[in-house]
């Protein structure tokens, strides 16, 4: 859709920190981020709001979303996410976009009254992007499984 900028990086004419970029969305970081290692999760075809997204296209992109919820935690060594969506109110630009924040506990997130930060500059947020990247290409991360015996 012209003029949308989410469009844009989606189509390789706007800049961004790519994470990813398979056939059910693209992700980035974002250039305001709440912490470092904020991501944008995108579907490929403008759509303004989750209503909007065809129900047989779900599975793919919360996919995505999910793979990278995983890899933010293991590529940046944090101790969670924060995955959120607005949809209409609080949407800055108006494409679906999804939010995969990373968190580590006192990090200082209160409700929705989020910090910002910047990145020192591009060389910051290429690592960044690149280290979420990295995470994402090796897969899930495996838990170790606890295993519970009876006796002694």
């Amino acid at each position: 859709m012209g003029g949308c900028v989410f469009c844009g990086i989606v189509a390789g004419d706007v800049p961004a920190f790519r994470v990813a970029d398979t056939p059910e969305g693209v992700a980035f970081l974002d250039t305001r981020p709440v912490f470092k290692g904020h991501l944008l999760v995108v579907p490929r075809a403008h759509l303004v709001t989750l209503a909007d997204l065809p129900a047989g296209e779900l599975p793919g992109y919360f996919g995505l979303v999910q793979r990278l919820a995983v890899a933010v935690e293991a590529g940046l060594g944090a101790g969670g996410t924060f995955v959120a969506m607005n949809n209409k109110v609080s949407q800055s630009v108006p494409h679906l976009h999804t939010h995969v924040v990373p968190r580590t506990k006192g990090d200082g997130l209160r409700g929705f009254f989020w910090p910002r930060t910047r990145y020192a500059d591009d060389a910051e947020a290429g690592a960044y992007a690149e280290r979420v990247a990295a995470a994402l290409a090796r897969g899930p991360a495996r838990r170790a499984s606890v295993t519970h015996r009876r006796g002694g």
